[in-house]
């Protein structure tokens, strides 16, 4: 699978039902070594691109993706920390 064939699916948490953003608005952390997608970064924006106040960017694992789907990528997060 490619990138592109990532890019503009929602990301939905299995577990609460949220929605956490939408693919194309994310980072990827990728590992040095291996090349290998660590993690995607959801940053937390409101209107016109501006931050929320007190709320950090939105880390999902690629550990934690269960299920990519045609339109949306299903993730469970273990923990809170995860």
């Amino acid at each position: 699978m490619r990138f592109r064939d990532l890019s503009g699916k929602e990301i939905v948490d299995v577990r609460s039902g949220s929605r956490l953003g939408v693919l194309g608005q994310t980072d990827l952390e990728i590992d040095e070594r291996t090349g290998q997608i660590k993690s995607f970064v959801i940053p937390n924006y409101k209107w016109f691109g501006m931050k929320k106040e007190g709320e950090s960017n939105q880390r999902i694992y690629w550990k934690d993706i269960k299920k990519v789907g045609e339109d949306m990528i299903i993730i469970e997060k273990n923990n809170p920390t995860s």
